[in-house]
Order: C-alpha cells, then structure tokens, then sequence
C-alpha cells in the first residue's frame, strides 16, 4: 500500500468526529464524508505503519443511512461533519460516544453504563437552532467581499450567507453589511498583512424574545477612526462628522445615539438599515486589533439601542419535557457565554435540576457558572446557590441576571473554581457550614474537563450529590474516574443532543456519595 492508492473501502464504524472508519490489506483508514455502512472507492491520502487516511473517490454503494443534505456546501464548510447521517443515527452515534469513553477512559463496564442509561435527548428539528453565529469576513479569488465560515482545518473562508443552523435573519444582515463596506470602501481585515477593519460578523438572536444583536469586530479602535486597508490606493474613506458620544449610556444602559439617514456618514448608515430589521435591539463594535485566532477584544463599544439582548430559558418537567410555565430571563451581551441551542438548553438544565434533586433545603455549588445560567435555574429550588466563574464581566452579568429575576439566594464569586473552591475550603470557618459542606455541587466545566486541584476539594466537601454537565464526553470519562473511585457512584447518565449534523455532543451525570 503506498499514498494515492484506490481501493474498495466498507464503513464499518465512525471516528469521534463522525470520520468512517474501514479496514482493508491489515490497517485501519479514516476517511472524510464516509458515513456507516458506504462501500467507497478511496483514495489513500496519508499512511502510518498500521493505519492510514483516505478520501472518498466514489461511493459504490451508500449507506441505507444516508441522507440529502439541506447544504450543499456541508463537506466544504467545517461547521456540519455528519448532516448527511439520518438524524435517527446521529444520535444514536452521539449516545455510543459518550457510552464508549465512559468505558474506555472512565473504567465503567457497559453492563453497569446500560442498566444507569437514560435515553439520548435529540432535538425536534436539528435545522435553525442557533442563537448565534460568528461569520469572518474577507474577499475572495476575484476580489468580493465574503462572508461564511472556515473550511475545515484552514482560515480559508467558505461562503456562507444563508447557514442552516443559523437563524434566516442571519442572511438580510450579512447582506446590509456587505453591501455598506462596498458603498464605503471599507476592507475587510486581511490576516497576512494585518490590514482592513471589519474581522467577523456576531450575531445573536433570542428565540423567547426575538430580539437581535449584531456585533462588528474590527481590526481599529473605532468604525469612523480607521477604514479599512491603510495602502488601498484611491479608496473613498468618508469622512467623521464630529464626535460622537457613544461610549455614553442612560441609566437604563440604552446608548445616548439614534441612527440617521443614509446621507451621514458610514457608521450611521450601517446603524440607520440595521435598525429596520425587525426585532434589532443592540448593535455594536467589539475592538480586536491582536494577530490572533481569538475572536472578540476586550472592548466593546454600543452605537445603537441596548449594550444587551435578553431571552428566556423556561423549565421544562422531566423526563417529557413539556413546559412549566416559568422560566429565568438573562441578559446577553457579545461577550456573554450562553448556550447557543435554547430548546436542547431548556431540557438540558431541566434535567440537571431533576437530578440535584431539590427540595428548597439545599446549599449549592455551580462552578464553571458563567453568566449563572444554570445557578439561577438551580436557585428556584435551593436554599442557597454559590457560583464560581473565571471572568469579572461574566460575574457581573450573574449578579445582575439575579436582580433582573428578583433572585436574592445566589451569591457569585470571581475566580478560578480550582483555586476558588480549595481556598474557601482551607479558610472556611464553621458559621459556614452551607459554604463548606455543600449539599449539592453543579459542574459544567469547559472541553478541558475539571482541574484536579478542583476535584480534590469537591471529594473533600463530601456533597451528597455531584450533578456533572459535560461538553467533552473524554474529559467527563476521566473526571468520573476519579470521582468514583471510592465515595461516589454514578447513578445516571444522559446524552443530549446540543449540537446537531456535528461531532459533538453534551452529556450529563448523577453522581451520589457512598454511605
């Protein structure tokens, strides 16, 4: 066997990132866009001594789970690896992911994962449930503007105006914004030189409120200060027609600036068409002048309407999932970490409120909280609810969510859980007992898992119950492991579906301490 080798290939099983797996001639091959079950002709791209890589040439025989995509550009675009997978199958590969590291990593035998395994949560529609999408901007061979996404592996942008996670409004947007740096000559940021203004698109979207956000990323500290390409030869910049207070805000946070008509300059042009989208609410730059792969800077500045959306998660009973009729109302801004599938949201910390299991007695730790979406959920049950984020803006967005709710039982703290958490534990003094002996502790922690540092508190505080809400089922595997291994055992375990036609999948945990 050497590269560029044909060969009939059959799928017999799927990698972590939803690649076919076959073998052939005594080595395993992965292969891009072969799904389960497809006889291919492939191509030998790469080869190791026992395994190689292959693409598909043909498919001889397709899978009888394969489907027509809704994007025909999804094996170009990096966003959807399995959207031609029937949605019945994704699942069911997502819940064998997660039951597979559980036994690989984390030590589980699959006769204990099956007898505690709840079923896979999947969406009602796997199509549209984005609340947010970052699109990079920049032009192509012929020199348009382009908005889309990265092609897997590359910064090579893949036009996308209409992406079928996305919300439709997402198009109208991206169009208004195009054709306003054309009429303006204004360069989208060009990553070899370092040179243009406008990076990426955000956009969010409430899908309680309808509310809309877009957020520009620019390469400057202002969208008036500096227009695009410094070298674009005969380029019209405009011009700035005064300052502009912008950075100023009423005390209900709404910006001191109203959109004018297409005749002023740039900024109020883009904020005068954008501001007929029905249900725009914010709009606003956001300054990234770094050469990095980090999307948004620190700085973000409002120009029209609120510095915020607002949405809804509202709960849902457990297990059918049908709604309560209450629910906590956060504010989002740029910068904000919320998840961005709201209807797998709902149900996802539904369940992780089911599985604490309160009663309104509990003292609780949520750590990795974020803007406290799930302790203000939590907090509707508990006694009290303490909350553990690494960054200040997130913490003040918390606080600020529990007094838009009317929440007085949550408290935050600014910090790294694995610093947080041990340190409060060493300096606790006993007028803390709800602090230091938790009754329950929430984790939803990042792909990286917990710190150990982390997980060495948490068994020392001895809670009765560990709710575990995990977005890397490898982390979670490993995490379990150490958690397990003497004072807990794991009750249950669910897969949910955050992240339809991709890879990935969310999963969550009912940990119980051993008397």
């Amino acid at each position: 066997m050497k590269k560029n080798d044909i060969f009939e290939l059959e799928i017999t099983d799927m990698g972590t990132d939803g690649e076919g797996i076959g073998h052939y001639d005594g080595m395993t091959f992965f292969v891009k866009d072969a799904l389960i079950g497809d006889v291919i002709i492939a191509r030998a791209t790469k080869l190791k001594k026992n395994y190689g890589y292959a693409r598909v040439e043909e498919i001889k025989t397709p899978s009888t789970f394969r489907v027509e995509p809704k994007c025909a550009l999804h094996k170009r675009c990096g966003g959807c690896q399995i959207q031609a997978l029937s949605y019945e199958k994704q699942l069911e590969f997502k819940n064998d992911k997660v039951r597979n590291n559980l036994m690989r990593i984390g030590g589980f035998s699959e006769e204990e994962l099956s007898a505690k395994m709840a079923p896979p949560v999947g969406i009602d529609d796997p199509y549209r449930y984005r609340n947010k999408a970052q699109f990079p901007v920049g032009r192509d061979k012929d020199g348009n503007i382009i908005t889309g996404f990265y092609a897997s592996r590359s910064h090579n942008i893949i036009p996308v105006d209409d992406c079928m996670l996305g919300v439709p409004v997402n198009k109208e947007i991206l169009d208004i914004i195009k054709e306003w740096m054309n009429e303006y000559g204004i360069e989208p940021y060009d990553e070899v030189s370092r040179t243009g203004l406008v990076r990426h698109v955000l956009i969010r979207y409430g899908f309680t409120s309808k509310q809309i956000m877009v957020c520009l990323v620019i390469n400057a500290d202002g969208l008036d200060s500096k227009r695009g390409a410094e070298n674009a030869a005969g380029a019209d910049r405009g011009k700035t027609t005064g300052k502009r207070n912008r950075d100023k805000a009423s005390d209900n946070k709404e910006c001191d600036i109203m959109a004018s008509d297409s005749k002023g300059n740039a900024t109020d042009t883009l904020c005068d068409r954008l501001s007929k989208i029905d249900g725009m609410t914010s709009i606003s730059y956001n300054v990234n002048k770094e050469n990095t792969n980090v999307i948004l800077g620190k700085k973000t500045v409002c120009i029209w309407g609120k510095p915020y959306i607002e949405d809804t998660i509202h709960l849902l009973s457990y297990p059918d999932f049908t709604p309560q009729g209450t629910g906590i109302t956060y504010q989002i801004s740029p910068q904000s970490f919320y998840q961005v599938n709201p209807k797998q949201t709902e149900k996802l910390y539904s369940t992780a409120l089911e599985f604490a299991g309160l009663t309104g007695k509990e003292s609780v730790w949520d750590l990795y909280c974020g803007i406290g979406t799930i302790s203000l959920f939590l907090s509707q049950r508990a006694k009290k609810v303490y909350g553990v984020e690494i960054v200040p803006q997130a913490i003040d967005d918390a606080k600020n969510n529990a007094k838009i709710n009317g929440i007085t039982n949550a408290e935050f703290f600014v910090g790294k859980a694995e610093k947080v958490l041990p340190e409060f534990y060493a300096n606790a003094r006993k007028n803390d007992a709800d602090m230091l002996t938790p009754d329950v502790i929430v984790v939803d922690p990042p792909r990286k898992g917990c710190d150990e540092k982390c997980l060495d508190t948490m068994l020392k505080m001895e809670p009765q119950r560990i709710v575990y809400v995990s977005c890397d089922s490898a982390t979670l595997a490993r995490d379990l492991k150490i958690l397990c291994e003497e004072k807990y055992e794991l009750v249950k375990w669910q897969a949910f579906d955050q992240f339809s036609h991709t890879g990935h999948c969310e999963a969550i945990c009912l940990l119980t301490r051993v008397e």
